[in-house]
């Protein structure tokens, strides 16, 4: 007898009855075990996960230009994005729009045509990527912003697909230009946390850094966040002595005799003589990949046998200790000296020399022989001089990779004292170039050895600001007087009848005083033929307000052919722009990279602009004159004119002003001579000396 299907349906609904007592039962267990018998289990559970912590990773601070400018930042960049498998996108709408957004991106990005942006979308459409990028390059905020408002991208996100991926980096608005002594800034093998990597990024890193936060995982209605428990604390904004306009004068002197004499890397530093502050620093290397020079290691703070720059500093402790006293004496010198069986040649040598004659003529027999006379019989004595004057501590300017002067401590057999006649004229020594500039800094500073240094002031928005003050490795490495002294012999480098740098750093403009360096390369323990270059010094002679070192290796030329020249080079464009105290008109002519161009004259004297020329040469010289009063109601022309005078111009005129930019004007947005009318404004553009 076949069932009835009332119960057919009362079997099944049986079936499904004692299925959902049996889950019932299991959920039932699951939720006692987890309640009662492995309540503390679960509860140390969710305890981990809501007690568990996770570091908030700080913004780190930026690094500023001695003016404000910023030299590196932490900024925002965008990766745009399609997600072509975005429901929402309607292939008509898309082709009715492709040929208007392949014209705006060919606008926004000129590197493709608009029909071969047409098919790189058509391509990423056709193959429905969920991630395909856009744009090659990163983008700004702005930039994505722009993109938005592009035909079909302006449609909302899930009717284009378009999205972004972000990330933080470390940003140089000035490019290359002082971007090794800036340093760089990465993860570690060990952290990912971005930290410097090298120089000033390094060096001022626990300061830039910050401070980071504590985020915890916290139960909301819905989920789990992160919650801030502890905020992270932004690095210190650190405005460093950089200034922007010295460091493109000294980046493109350096870099134009680098190619000038084909040599394989340069460095240079120029220093203000009462602070300290290093006001640009330049390290280019020869790049074969690139085929040009490029910013390279810090040579500026690393050790190498200096040369004769390094006899101003024995001549020093020469004076200090008394074995010169008057710096006429004559010494007999001659071409050729056996000391100890271990001849000293000397090609700049005569019968007898002053003093001031052998820092003038760079003798090194005359330097061995003077040195010797007190410390031939304790060569150590000359390390132990030395030391007790602060030459071998640690500046701590701030410049990652810095070493400290090495000089072997020397003993008293016959091989020390035949080093010792080597060392006191730059060999068998490993100098930073730094710490030579520290030493002639002092000599232009009356004897203060103020402490080289890249840190000016210390600011973040809950503190006031931190200024950094001068300080001094010695209030006085020499006296006032045998710093005069030493003056008087640097300033006969360069002006005196046999002054090794006479022909090439005299200047009509500014008084150079220095010295001449050369040190020939060792390879496998040898000496070879290549040199390295040096020219140390400070300007102007009578009242000092800057030292410079210039240090190249492998150039085709001398030391004051190279090295000297690009010192001489800019301590003129220095003038020329009116950056030595002087009240002169002369403005160089603005300009960045590698282009060499000259000073530019704003007079209204054609004596001045005549003296220009005679006096730097009108091969690069360009010449404008400053424009005379326009007539009385119309427009001036203010243009090559301070701020200042421009402005009153203008206002004598009945014209408002405003500005934009720094230093002269560079245009004027109403052409000289326009009629002037009531509530007139005038736009100015400045451009920066």
């Amino acid at each position: 007898m076949k069932k009835s299907n009332k119960d057919h349906m009362l079997g099944r609904t049986l079936w499904i009855i004692t299925f959902v007592l049996l889950f019932s039962v299991l959920i039932g267990n699951a939720l006692f075990k987890t309640t009662v018998t492995q309540a503390k289990a679960w509860n140390a559970k969710a305890d981990s996960v809501l007690t568990r912590e996770s570091p908030i990773e700080p913004e780190r601070g930026m690094l500023l230009a001695d003016s404000g400018t910023v030299l590196a930042a932490n900024l925002q960049f965008y990766t745009a994005r399609i997600d072509w498998k975005t429901a929402g996108i309607n292939d008509s709408v898309f082709e009715a729009c492709l040929p208007a957004l392949c014209d705006s991106l060919h606008a926004f990005d000129s590197d493709k045509t608009p029909e071969e942006w047409q098919k790189k979308l058509l391509d990423g459409k056709a193959a429905g990527k969920r991630s395909f990028r856009l744009i090659g390059r990163l983008l700004t905020h702005s930039e994505y912003q722009r993109l938005r408002t592009f035909p079909f991208f302006n449609l909302k996100k899930n009717k284009n697909g378009l999205y972004y991926e972000k990330e933080t980096k470390r940003s140089k608005p000035y490019g290359t230009m002082a971007s090794r002594s800036i340093g760089t800034v990465g993860e570690s093998s060990t952290s990912k946390s971005r930290h410097g990597r090298s120089g000033l990024e390094m060096a001022l890193d626990s300061l830039l850094y910050g401070t980071p936060g504590v985020a915890k995982r916290i139960q909301l209605t819905s989920n789990i966040k992160n919650w801030e428990s502890k905020p992270a604390i932004k690095g210190y904004d650190i405005t460093t002595t950089i200034n922007v306009a010295l460091q493109d004068i000294v980046e493109t002197e350096l870099y134009d005799m680098c190619h000038e004499t084909d040599a394989r890397w340069g460095t240079a530093v120029l220093m203000e003589v009462k602070t300290g502050e290093i006001k640009a620093i330049s390290n280019l290397e020869w790049n074969e990949d690139a085929g040009d020079y490029l910013e390279g290691r810090n040579n500026a703070v690393l050790g190498y046998e200096p040369g004769s720059v390094m006899k101003p500093i024995s001549m020093m402790v020469a004076l200090e200790d008394g074995i010169v006293s008057d710096i006429d004496e004559k010494i007999v010198t001659g071409s050729v000296w056996n000391y100890e069986g271990r001849p000293i040649k000397d090609p700049h040598g005569g019968a007898a020399l002053s003093p001031r004659q052998i820092i003038e003529t760079s003798s090194n027999i005359g330097m061995s022989k003077i040195i010797t006379r007190k410390y031939g019989s304790n060569p150590g004595g000359f390390y132990d001089r030395l030391e007790g004057m602060g030459f071998f501590e640690p500046m701590h300017s701030g410049i990652g990779g810095e070493m400290t002067p090495q000089i072997a401590r020397l003993g008293n057999r016959r091989a020390d004292r035949v080093a010792l006649t080597r060392m006191c004229f730059g060999y068998s020594t490993l100098i930073p170039p730094l710490s030579t500039l520290a030493i002639y800094n002092a000599i232009a500073n009356d004897g203060k050895y103020v402490r080289p240094h890249l840190m000016k002031k210390l600011s973040r928005a809950d503190e006031p600001d931190s200024i950094v003050p001068v300080t001094y490795i010695r209030e006085q490495v020499c006296s006032p007087e045998n710093a005069r002294k030493l003056r008087i012999m640097l300033h006969d480098v360069v002006w005196g009848d046999h002054g090794t740098a006479r022909k090439w750093v005299k200047s009509k403009v500014v008084e150079i005083a220095g010295k001449t360096g050369t040190a020939y390369t060792i390879s496998n323990g040898q000496y070879t033929t290549q040199k390295r270059l040096a020219f140390c010094g400070f300007f102007p002679y009578e009242n000092p307000q800057y030292s410079c070192i210039v240090l190249m290796l492998g150039a085709n030329r001398g030391a004051g052919a190279s090295s000297g020249v690009v010192l001489k080079n800019v301590a003129e464009k220095m003038y020329a722009r009116g950056l030595l105290g002087n009240e002169s008109d002369y403005r160089a002519e603005s300009g960045s990279g590698n282009t060499k161009t000259g000073p530019v004259v704003f007079s209204t004297s054609s004596e001045q602009v005549s003296r220009f020329k005679s006096e730097l040469g009108a091969k690069y010289v360009k010449m404008y004159k400053v424009p005379e009063q326009t007539a009385k109601h119309t427009v001036p022309d203010v243009k090559g004119l301070s701020v200042r005078d421009a402005v009153k111009r203008l206002e004598d005129a009945g014209v408002a002003v405003r500005f934009s930019g720094k230093g002269y004007v560079y245009s004027q947005s109403i052409a000289p001579g326009t009629p002037t009318r009531k509530n007139q404004v005038i736009e100015l553009q400045l451009r920066s000396i």
